[in-house]
């Protein structure tokens, strides 16, 4: 039950981080984003893990070192990408891009050594979700399809790629850490090597208004403290199929917030795609019932 919570945590906060995001790029470049937001937020969970006396590897093992570069596929590589590309891309259009996440992280799963291999029904699981994403994308009436700069579109591929292999290896590291502390370690270290970047060369651009630091506050407590150590747990307890359909979820979170927030429509083809989603979703975890997760960090 707690892993189910966990990815629903994922599905709902995951989903209102686009709209952080493109707030906090008015004033900022990606690379200052990345070095403040996971800054606070690693030593913010590495504070708590240490009052509850957690075990938290040392810097002088090899385990510290190992999470720390998975993160930076996870964290570095993709948030930069996320935040580059909504520079050009909107942020409900990044959220629908992303969706093809999922056939970057089982394809990595199946090619790397002890993966799970590829079952036919769960491609046909996120076929389904991929299409119901897609029903957002077609025109109705004076409505038009967004151009997506082809730029935006490589990088959030990137994203995709360094998300999901970041992802695939840290599911397979042995540790004695729990997933949270070792997100929370992935977090501190990124965010302290971005502020190399950030100093060096963006030293000038660094501006942070009321606006922007409520979201980034968001983004800090939602995004990476609750909806991050949620990803890390929910990883480590379900199948790898069944978590990465967080992409699917969280583009209707943006919508919703659209609607709710911004007065943006919300009609029929919202809602097909959303019961199409779903359903893709519960094909994949039918699919995947008997699938037996990786014990070693237990």
């Amino acid at each position: 039950m707690a892993a189910w919570i966990a990815l629903l945590c994922v599905y709902f906060f995951w989903g209102t981080t686009y709209l952080g995001i493109r707030i906090v790029m008015e004033t900022m470049p990606p690379v200052v984003l990345v070095a403040i937001r996971f800054t606070l937020s690693g030593l913010i969970l590495l504070a708590v893990a240490a009052f509850r006396k957690d075990y938290i590897p040392s810097p002088r093992g090899g385990e510290f070192w190992r999470t720390s570069l998975y993160g930076l596929g996870t964290l570095a590589v993709a948030n930069t990408c996320l935040a580059a590309a909504e520079q050009t891309v909107s942020a409900g259009m990044t959220s629908l891009l992303i969706t093809t996440n999922p056939f970057w992280m089982i394809a990595i799963d199946a090619l790397v050594p002890g993966g799970e291999r590829f079952r036919p029904r769960v491609i046909w699981g996120m076929l389904i979700g991929l299409f119901g994403a897609g029903l957002l994308l077609m025109p109705t009436g004076g409505e038009h399809v967004e151009p997506v700069p082809i730029g935006g579109f490589l990088i959030l591929q990137l994203g995709n790629f360094g998300w999901s292999l970041g992802s695939i290896y840290q599911r397979r590291q042995p540790s004695r850490a729990h997933p949270i502390v070792s997100g929370a370690i992935q977090q501190l270290t990124t965010g302290l090597l971005f502020w190399i970047p950030a100093l060096v060369f963006y030293r000038d651009q660094i501006h942070v208004t009321w606006r922007s630091g409520l979201a980034i506050a968001y983004l800090v407590t939602f995004g990476s403290i609750v909806g991050y150590s949620a990803y890390l747990y929910a990883l480590d307890k379900l199948p790898v199929a069944l978590v990465a359909t967080h992409t699917y979820v969280n583009p209707l979170v943006a919508c919703g917030l659209g609607y709710l927030l911004l007065h943006e429509p919300f009609g029929w083809r919202e809602t097909i795609a959303m019961v199409v989603i779903f359903f893709g979703v519960a094909v994949v975890r039918h699919m995947q019932k008997s699938y037996k997760p990786d014990t070693a960090r237990r």
